[in-house]
């Protein structure tokens, strides 16, 4: 019998998220947690993944099968214990100077650190993302999310998100520690999702106020389909993920 390494990589991540649940969890910090809240909350969290879900959201997403009372702080504590095991890492909210009063959101936006074991989370496998391209998009961002910190970590840079109250949104911001900065959207593909991404982009730099700060180094819209990367006649780049490297 043939064993894909597809197969392969797919038991390592569920044989993973068990370990997290019913070991790591409670040797983290010595504190004993329940395999089965874990498996919740860990559910939850890739339900939620790459938006601003407060922890009451996540609390009132589990509390239908949870048999005893469940507060936020109890889903701080557990997210906490995520973040020292490496198994979340959430991206901060990114602080522009505006030429408008528009109020900025401050909730970090929440991310696995490797979309594999939010697909194990939700026990999902190839076959079930193709039937449902709405996870499949955001375990698409999460990816595309940890690749942009991948490079920017050796930039000496860090990767944060923008949104406002108008739900204007930039999904990431590469900032470096010289001051320069690229705004990115986040894309599977296809011209009618790039130009969307590449209007938002254009009308976020648009909000910023150059007097006070650079303006943007780039503005990209990041793709999973395609191998070539090109920069549109209105200066914003569409550039497939696989082009990152490069």
């Amino acid at each position: 019998m043939i064993i894909f390494a597809s197969e392969i990589a797919l038991d390592k991540a569920f044989d993973y998220v068990d370990a997290i649940a019913e070991r790591d969890m409670s040797r983290v910090d010595k504190t004993n947690r329940s395999p089965e809240r874990v498996r919740r909350l860990m559910r939850s969290y890739a339900r939620h993944q790459a938006s601003q879900a407060t922890f009451e959201t996540m609390a009132e997403d589990m509390r239908a099968n949870e048999p005893q009372a469940l507060d936020t702080d109890t889903i701080a504590s557990y997210i906490t214990a995520l973040r020292k095991l490496f198994v979340v890492e959430e991206s901060e909210a990114w602080n522009p100077n505006l030429r408008s009063k528009t109020a900025i959101r401050t909730s970090n936006t929440r991310y696995f650190t490797d979309p594999s074991i939010a697909s194990a989370s939700l026990g999902l496998g190839p076959n079930d993302l193709l039937n449902d391209f709405n996870t499949f998009g955001l375990l698409f961002e999460t990816l595309a999310v940890r690749d942009l910190r991948t490079y920017a970590n050796a930039l000496m840079g860090k990767v944060a998100h923008y949104r406002d109250v108008t739900n204007l949104e930039c999904d990431a911001v590469v900032h470096l520690r010289d001051g320069k900065y690229g705004l990115v959207e986040i894309k599977i593909g296809g011209d009618n999702l790039i130009n969307e991404g590449a209007d938002s982009l254009k009308k976020l730099q648009g909000k910023i106020d150059t007097t006070k700060m650079k303006k943007p180094s780039f503005l990209m819209v990041l793709i999973g389909i395609g191998e070539i990367a090109y920069r549109r006649d209105d200066g914003v780049y569409v550039v497939p993920l696989g082009c990152l490297k490069d």
